[in-house]
């Protein structure tokens, strides 16, 4: 394969591990790898209409329904341990924020607790599938926060009302304020300097509209 598309083996390696990923090939040790007799197409966005901003836009209305699904579950089936890991993952976002890093990663392992806590495997499927663009808009959705006191302060207000909804156990509340967080952050990025997107906000976006996954 490496010869006849003239690429190295590790593309080769990588393009089959992506196949692997979405299902469509499957490896048998000794044997090969082979295509998968596929019942459905595998899950993918083509997003070469969308400019930057609804494209983070638009993703963060995708998350917005997962995500308040996934608060409303988890305020239902949590326990203390679930609590406290959710609640140190605050405490570690808060940490990178001040130290001066952009709380990426924390953001993202604070949303993956929450949706460990529902304990729906398919819901945290669909999360982890969708991370390699959710990181993208967050990333747009953080650095645009982080250039306004006022916005950092919501999200963080925001994700409080989030986790004491869980802990209270609070199915209603919870689903209300992950949604409301959702739809805050759309307004955030609506809000948003133009300059943003003329320089850092493009840039950080760009992921989200490319024409192949």
């Amino acid at each position: 394969m490496a010869e006849q598309f003239a690429v190295s083996r590790t593309v080769v390696r990588e393009a089959i591990s992506r196949l692997k990923s979405l299902g469509l090939v499957d490896s048998r040790q000794g044997s090969g790898v082979y295509v998968r007799d596929a019942r459905f197409a595998p899950l993918s966005f083509d997003m070469r209409y969308a400019g930057s901003q609804v494209a983070v836009v638009q993703m963060v209305e995708l998350r917005r329904g997962l995500e308040t699904e996934v608060a409303g579950l988890a305020a239902e089936r949590r326990q203390p341990s679930d609590v406290a890991l959710i609640r140190l993952s605050i405490t570690k976002l808060a940490a990178a924020v001040q130290a001066g890093g952009d709380g990426v990663t924390e953001d993202i392992a604070f949303h993956r607790a929450i949706a460990e806590t529902a304990r729906n495997p398919f819901l945290l499927d669909t999360l982890h599938y969708l991370g390699q663009f959710l990181i993208s808009a967050m990333r747009v959705t953080r650095a645009n926060e982080a250039r306004r006191i006022d916005f950092a302060s919501q999200v963080a207000d925001e994700h409080q009302h989030i986790v004491d909804a869980i802990e209270a156990g609070d199915a209603k509340a919870a689903r209300s304020a992950a949604a409301g967080h959702m739809s805050n952050a759309i307004h955030r990025i609506q809000q948003a300097d133009p300059a943003f997107w003329q320089q850092e906000g493009e840039a950080l976006a760009r992921p989200l509209i490319k024409t192949e996954l």
